[in-house]
């Protein structure tokens, strides 16, 4: 069986597992395959053991498959195994960037749903997981209490979440109200309720560029900047992919040449090591800095 094939049957065992949302027809939509092929598809894991179960116009497969149970057995991680696997992972420097890929890598295998216990700070586990739930089945959600950073306030935002960016930090959503495509912080979210309504602007869902400063917005700004060796270091420890755009000049200096999407992030590190950090090459990001400093001087005085 080829690549393609292969990446299809496990695509559509994930989601024929419980399933109560997807029909053929949708099924067949999502994995850009013919209803012919899905039946095709069912009756294979049928003939393999699979207890498939039919209600209505929903199939799914019953979880007490022992194929089932057999897979799970062998990808499932006991809470003494995820203890030690979390350990292990924490225990590697934060500036390495394996740390950072064995997330992310895990995050894809469990479905971002059952890796919350080993990424995620308890607090923020079953808004993780509700999340996740709300991607799988294409559900709007209300994200209570929500603290917007932005707006300065708190309030309930409804809302399409459609992608988790790096390590479950945030997740992309498109608001209706405002039809726009926002980056939300998890750790900022009260609650999460999964509503009954499907989404309504699944073509107007985009994910949009993240800078290193985990601001995102749809314009890049370049900048370029000279590090001391204490800068660098705080820089790849608070933001870890910035490893991939410093370059070391000599012993004692690094220089970070990236896009920006906006200066409010990278402002506020410059702001904070002043001494530290030259700015070069990067006239309106000198202007924003200088301003900055005025305006704090002002009320200072």
């Amino acid at each position: 069986m080829d690549q393609p094939k292969l990446e299809r049957l496990l695509r559509i065992l994930m989601m024929l597992i419980e399933n109560t949302t997807y029909t053929i027809p949708q099924l067949a939509k999502r994995l850009e395959t013919s209803e012919r092929t899905i039946y095709r598809y069912i009756d294979t894991f049928r003939d393999a053991g699979f207890l498939i179960n039919r209600e209505g116009d929903y199939f799914r497969i019953d979880k007490a498959s022992k194929q089932l149970k057999d897979i799970s057995d062998l990808i499932h991680f006991s809470e003494e195994e995820a203890y030690i696997l979390k350990s292990a992972i924490e225990s590697i420097d934060e500036t390495n960037l394996i740390k950072q890929n064995l997330k992310k890598k895990l995050a894809s295998v469990y479905q971002h749903k059952m890796l919350a216990d080993i990424t995620v700070h308890p607090q923020h586990k079953n808004n993780v997981e509700k999340l996740a739930e709300a991607i799988n089945t294409k559900r709007q959600i209300v994200l209570h209490n929500y603290q917007s950073a932005n707006s300065n306030s708190v309030q309930d935002r409804v809302v399409e979440p459609f992608k988790f960016t790096t390590n479950l930090v945030q997740v992309w959503c498109f608001e209706p109200a405002s039809k726009t495509n926002k980056l939300f912080n998890t750790a900022r979210i009260g609650e999460v309720s999964i509503t009954n309504q499907t989404w309504e602007h699944e073509p107007e869902h985009d994910a949009g560029y993240i800078d290193i400063f985990r601001i995102a917005s749809n314009q890049k700004m370049p900048i370029k900047l000279i590090l001391s060796m204490r800068a660098a270091n705080l820089l790849r420890e608070e933001y870890p992919l910035s490893e991939q755009t410093l370059t070391q000049q000599d012993n004692q200096t690094w220089l970070l040449q990236t896009e920006v999407c906006s200066y409010e992030g990278v402002g506020r590190f410059v702001l904070g090591l002043y001494d530290d950090i030259q700015i070069i090459e990067s006239p309106q990001f000198q202007t924003y800095i200088d301003k900055r400093i005025h305006t704090f001087a002002q009320k200072s005085n």
